[in-house]
């Protein structure tokens, strides 16, 4: 009797185990976080520098990715995803950060390679679970990921844009805003276009949303030193405030 019943355990530890990893990509599976509303704070944003920071990766990436989720260098396969039949027409292109490389996948994955062994280092989803209901799901990342120091950002048609941990792809924080176009960070804020034709003002510290405002198109903001350029408006960092 004892002894069925430490096989009933350890079987139940290897389904608990098992219900931790991803379905379609090797490694472990992240949460990512609760269904919550974006609140915005109303504060202003500080003096910031006259750049924004060169969160892309390296110059010299020579790897590309296609529509079905493959990465290659030159004409060799290094990765190869699940391709999905409802994925959004995208530019996604891999980031080369020393010996590692960053993408985001149609699948609503991040994910982190190995240069030199091709092995995948971690692979998190970026989207919320609610994402999945319905009959037709778009969950597809076709935002670049960023790259600042130790952390990843990555934002997603899954209703998220999140900072991970580079290390592991662990979550530091996530915001439930849709992100259709790349992003900016300036110093310790990031400037993301929603979906829902918002420009927000994200603190990384945290993930503070400090203001956000209506804009006319979903196309990536720019930073000219002193506004936030989406389109051909000018849009005051400081508060949000279209500049006529």
């Amino acid at each position: 009797m004892q002894k069925k019943i430490y096989l009933f355990l350890l079987c139940s530890l290897a389904i608990l185990g098992c219900s931790k990893r991803d379905p379609i990509l090797p490694g472990e599976r992240h949460d990512i976080f609760d269904d919550t509303e974006v609140n915005v704070v109303g504060k202003t944003v500080a003096q910031l520098s006259d750049k924004s920071k060169n969160i892309y990766g390296d110059a010299d990436c020579e790897y590309s990715q296609d529509e079905k989720n493959t990465i290659w260098f030159e004409n060799k396969k290094v990765f190869k995803g699940i391709s999905t039949d409802n994925s959004v027409k995208n530019n996604q292109r891999p980031i080369c950060v020393g010996n590692f490389i960053y993408t985001g996948l149609s699948t609503g994955e991040v994910i982190k390679l190995n240069k030199n062994n091709r092995q995948v280092v971690w692979t998190t989803d970026v989207y919320k679970q609610m994402s999945l209901t319905g009959g037709s799901v778009i969950v597809d990342i076709v935002a670049r990921v960023g790259i600042d120091k130790n952390f990843v950002y990555v934002g997603g048609l899954g209703d998220a844009f999140c900072k991970l941990k580079s290390i592991n792809g662990d979550k530091v924080w996530c915001l439930n805003i849709s992100v259709p176009v790349d992003f900016i960070l300036v110093d310790d804020f990031a400037f993301v276009v929603g979906a829902d034709n918002n420009l927000y003002a994200i603190n990384t510290s945290d993930g503070t949303v400090y203001w956000k405002t209506k804009i006319k198109k979903q196309v990536s903001p720019q930073y000219d030193g002193n506004n936030i350029i989406v389109g051909r408006e000018k849009i005051n960092y400081s508060n949000g405030e279209i500049i006529k």
